[in-house]
């Protein structure tokens, strides 16, 4: 293990989530035993819009902790994407119900359950899955509302020297459009090592054109950590491969 972390300190970690999202996430990887230096660099900044709630909800649908942020708690029930944001909806006062972190566990759970709408769909301008028209479709009563805006962000000065130096760095990447906001700034003459939480963001990571790349089983935190910690050891040992030649 010891000699595990001593590799991983010579290999960065490039975090793209929002500035609070990054932070936390960074946090967990010291929490884990990762060293390695972390810069931090959003690509996307979260601004909440200003909305009146309907006063006609049986229920909320939330897909990110960020929709849970961007509106009053009522103690109704919530259907939730996955734990961590059913631990923010439980915790403004929703009766949160966690699905297994994806839109399709997410619209399976509603279904199951069969509420009785009407039930809101608190979002960002910006997702995928198209939740509350399907549900519609399959006669739930459900209706949109963007609670908050994803807007772009550049990459700043530290991210762009470590993307451009030929070296190894390992980039997580957490939702599809922020992977498609890293390719946007590219080409890099890095060697990236990404870890994709989805398919979905493995796609738009493609076009980067990565040294590897895990997708994980689930898009979970503890998938993206367990591949962040596979990566730390590979691309240095990579690294040093390159560096004796």
């Amino acid at each position: 293990m010891l000699a595990i972390l001593m590799r991983d300190a010579q290999v960065p970690i490039l975090l793209t989530r929002p500035q609070d999202a990054s932070e936390r996430f960074e946090a967990r990887l010291r929490a884990e035993g990762i060293t390695a230096p972390v810069v931090i660099s959003p690509v996307l900044r979260i601004e909440p819009s200003v909305v009146s709630l309907p006063e006609r909800m049986a229920g909320a649908i939330f897909t990110s902790k960020n929709g849970v942020a961007s509106v009053e708690g009522r103690g109704l029930p919530a259907w939730c994407v996955g734990e961590a944001t059913a631990a923010a909806a439980n915790a403004k006062g929703w009766q949160a119900r966690a699905a297994g972190g994806d839109a399709e566990s997410l619209l399976r759970r509603i279904l199951a359950d069969a509420p009785r709408g009407p039930l809101v769909h608190f979002r960002g301008a910006h997702a995928r899955g198209d939740v509350a028209a399907r549900l519609q479709d399959a006669g739930i009563e459900t209706m949109d509302m963007v609670v908050y805006r994803q807007e772009a962000e550049p990459l700043n000065a530290e991210a762009k020297e470590l993307l451009g130096r030929e070296k190894s760095l390992i980039l997580p990447l957490f939702s599809p459009r922020s992977a498609a906001q890293v390719a946007k700034a590219g080409p890099f003459h890095a060697a990236l090592f990404i870890v994709a939480m989805s398919e979905a963001v493995a796609e738009e990571a493609r076009s980067l054109s990565p040294r590897r790349m895990i997708v994980t089983p689930e898009p979970h935190a503890d998938f993206m950590v367990a591949g962040i910690k596979q990566f730390a050891d590979a691309a240095c040992r990579i690294e040093t491969d390159g560096d004796s030649a």
